[in-house]
């Protein structure tokens, strides 16, 4: 599925979130957005997910304006934040919402979740706990779970390894990197792990100050040394 942005800005006040005058993602990429606190990446999101509305400019997800289509969240997966979850129900109770949304069976849903045992370490299922009282690492683990679990087209997630002890971190970038290589899964995270993000992803955008300063393709020389680069000159 691709994903197209025309002339999109967002402005708080007097400040421009983010300006993008034409940027282009297509079928089966893996885009990492990176950058410094400020620099738009959540904002981006956002507006993919018609979470928040533009300023001008629009979305489109295989050539229908989100703003105005709900057929793109029939294939879209998505975790920006905690806000996501339901805090009142248990994770199974979480997981079995989800799937009705999809259509998908129990059986089905058994099965899926099988292969996220790696990242739930027995410590998420069988807890009889509600979303509220896990730690903020397990909720990111099961917002994240609950996104991939529908095996999108699309797939957007903010900051995935917030949270995560290390071994947690690896898993979900394998993950990740195992849905687009395996399902052809648009995918777009945004992290400040500059190590995983440039491991995984097939494409680079640093963002700042709302702008697409560069835009980094995986063959294309060292993007790790270009990003250090990028991010000492600011030390």
């Amino acid at each position: 599925m691709e994903l197209k942005i025309e002339n999109l800005k967002k402005i708080y006040g007097d400040k421009v979130a983010l300006d993008i005058p034409e940027l282009n993602i297509r079928s089966g990429e893996l885009v990492g957005l990176v950058g410094n606190n400020g620099a738009g990446k959540t904002t981006l999101l956002r507006l993919v997910l018609d979470l928040i509305k533009a300023d001008s400019g629009l979305v489109q997800s295989n050539g229908q304006n989100v703003a105005k289509s709900d057929e793109w969240k029939n294939y879209t997966g998505s975790f920006i934040d905690g806000r996501f979850l339901i805090d009142f129900y248990t994770p199974e109770e979480y997981f079995t919402f989800i799937a009705h949304l999809y259509d998908i069976s129990e059986e089905q849903m058994n099965e899926r979740l099988e292969s996220f045992r790696p990242l739930m370490h027995d410590e998420i299922l069988g807890t009889k706990k509600y979303l509220r009282d896990f730690s903020e690492g397990n909720r990111q683990k099961i917002g994240i779970i609950g996104a991939m679990m529908i095996r999108p087209k699309v797939l957007l997630l903010d900051e995935p390894f917030n949270y995560l002890d290390p071994s947690s971190q690896i898993v979900v970038a394998r993950l990740i990197a195992e849905m687009n290589r395996e399902l052809g899964t648009t995918t777009i995270i945004s992290s400040h792990n500059l190590s995983f993000v440039s491991d995984i992803s097939s494409r680079i955008l640093l963002l700042e100050k709302g702008k697409v300063i560069k835009d980094l393709l995986h063959n294309e020389g060292d993007i790790m040394n270009e990003l250090n680069e990028y991010f000492n000159a600011g030390v």
